[in-house]
């Protein structure tokens, strides 16, 4: 992501989630080397560490660490391509990487049930099982680990995100990767891109004359237009509108999605706002409402999945997307080498009555995964000395750009991606990955405010993409893990609550009338109510001011 959280990641999953991975566990991988690990860890006591020294250096004997992966769709193996073959060389550490075959939960608490974790667990920051293995003492303090074996783990650590995962006990037991924060803003922040976008195909647009979509009446007249002028793509019926899919717990593109478009407030004078409660998003949902009762919603956004998202997208079948941009790279990429005319451009769309611009997601403190160490890592001082090279400016620019002469070389004086090797990761980098494995194949702990450094300038199509989220892309960490565990009391409720919210939102697009539209809302928000929502937000309103405080805010 230029210095784009986001970017990379749709790099990565869009790659990935087209591979249908099954699980990956190589036995004979992991049981190499084990003949050196007993003395390893000897040796790695023997002298002092130094604060100002990279650690692993100091012992780079073979070993091999498994590495869970709380990701289905990671498609890729270590020691198959030049950059984590060059890594293992030059560290002595190979990796075995774990991935479920099918549900992560599932596999996870597998895992955490049998009491016994691979070496190394990355998962979403957001996953109740990151709490849950801290408080089962199934992972070890990071920062303990750094006491005892490499002190130069905080020399390459951000002080600010140390704070931000320092528990109640005072540890701290996972690091995250992409991470900004508000410091980092003040730093880097006029560079960040926004991931959240309001899409149109720039033929059709500018067929119907480029119209202003921000206003109820422009953005369904723009649709009507669409539909009326191009009723059929290659044979198959042109679809006016497409949202993020609809699941269990409700749809993104109806949820955050719009209301950072229409500018909604998080809080209002300290406290917590409930969003949807504002009356700007219900007259948008109603002007939803209206696109579904004059023919401009298909029956398609009701029930595709990603997979069959991304088909029509290739197609070109949809007008228009409120739509996470990277969730559509590779299609993009495709689209743009058929024909430039066709491809999907952002442009303002939804806004509030006042027209004001949009406020984003933007990168957060939080980042997107954490890396945690498990209590039964086989060697636990070659854990944190690998942990911290992966965390430090040499081990980012080593995953990002991989080998000298071999996808990078100083050319005009910076070093840089070959030409033939950014060519083809823009082309296809499914393929990318697997020959060259650099660009953050494995992203793992990746620090994009490093590696803004080396990268290179977008190219189109994705620029223009980027580009327009420029300036609209704000910093969200305060409210960042402020919602309760799924097995406490207000985890309950909400997931109660979010089950209505996923059954409720297709009622109100297919309400026949505003009026019915009023019964279906008045009810859902008095379900709410019953349900215990304030509870909910009495939890949330402690975290969101707890978190003030850890940022100083």
């Amino acid at each position: 992501m230029v210095l784009l959280l986001l970017t990379l990641i749709m790099s990565l999953s869009t790659a990935a989630c087209s591979s249908g991975n099954g699980e990956k566990n190589n036995e004979g991988k992991a049981n190499n080397g084990k003949a050196a690990n007993a003395s390893a860890t000897a040796e790695a006591t023997k002298a002092p560490a130094s604060a100002d020294e990279p650690g692993w250096k100091s012992d780079t004997s073979p070993i091999t660490f498994d590495w869970y992966l709380n990701f289905a769709w990671f498609p890729n193996k270590w020691g198959v391509d030049p950059t984590s073959q060059y890594i293992t060389k030059k560290t002595g550490v190979d990796i075995n990487f774990i991935v479920p075959a099918g549900n992560e939960n599932e596999k996870l608490n597998t895992l955490m049930a049998s009491g016994k974790l691979p070496d190394f667990i990355t998962l979403g920051w957001y996953e109740d099982a990151v709490k849950k293995m801290i408080e089962g003492e199934l992972v070890l303090p990071l920062n303990k680990l750094a006491d005892e074996y490499d002190p130069y783990f905080y020399k390459v650590s951000d002080p600010d995100k140390l704070g931000w995962y320092t528990q109640a006990d005072g540890n701290v037991y996972g690091y995250p990767n992409a991470s900004s924060s508000p410091a980092d803003y003040e730093k880097y922040g006029d560079k960040y891109v926004s991931n959240q976008t309001f899409v149109v195909r720039k033929d059709m647009y500018e067929a119907i004359g480029s119209p202003d979509m921000r206003t109820p009446e422009g953005f369904l007249n723009a649709l009507k237009a669409a539909k009326e002028k191009f009723p059929d793509i290659d044979g198959q019926p042109m679809i006016p509108l497409g949202l993020h899919e609809f699941t269990a717990t409700g749809n993104d593109s109806l949820e955050q999605y719009i209301q950072n478009f229409l500018a909604i407030p998080r809080e209002k004078d300290g406290k917590l706002y409930n969003r949807e409660t504002d009356p700007e998003y219900i007259r948008w949902m109603k002007t939803l409402r209206q696109a579904n009762q004059d023919g401009l919603l298909a029956k398609d956004i009701y029930i595709d999945k990603r997979p069959q998202m991304e088909e029509k997208i290739a197609q070109g079948r949809y007008f228009a997307m409120l739509y996470q941009r990277t969730d559509f790279g590779t299609q993009l990429g495709t689209l743009y080498q058929q024909d430039p005319n066709k491809i999907y451009i952002a442009v303002d769309g939804p806004a509030n009555t006042n027209l004001d611009a949009p406020t984003l997601n933007g990168p957060a403190i939080s980042g997107w995964t954490v890396t945690l160490i498990s209590k039964d890592v086989k060697d636990k001082a070659r854990a944190i000395k690998f942990l911290s090279y992966l965390n430090s400016e040499e081990g980012n620019k080593d995953l990002y750009l991989g080998e000298k002469g071999v996808s990078y070389d100083t050319i005009d004086g910076k070093d840089q991606f070959k030409p033939e090797v950014f060519e083809l990761m823009n082309k296809d980098r499914s393929a990318f990955d697997k020959k060259y494995g650099s660009s953050f194949t494995f992203w793992m702990l990746m620090n994009t405010n490093i590696t803004d450094q080396w990268t290179p300038k977008s190219v189109e199509p994705f620029k223009q993409l980027e580009d327009w989220t420029r300036g609209k892309t704000h910093s969200i960490s305060e409210f960042d893990q402020i919602d309760p565990l799924a097995n406490s009391p207000e985890g309950i409720i909400l997931a109660k609550v979010k089950e209505l919210r996923s059954k409720t939102l297709p009622k109100l697009l297919m309400a026949s009338s505003d009026g019915e539209f009023d019964k279906i809302w008045t009810e859902y928000i008095d379900k709410q109510k019953d349900l215990g929502l304030e509870k909910v937000q009495a939890f949330q309103q402690t975290k969101y001011e707890e978190n003030k405080k850890k940022l100083g805010m």
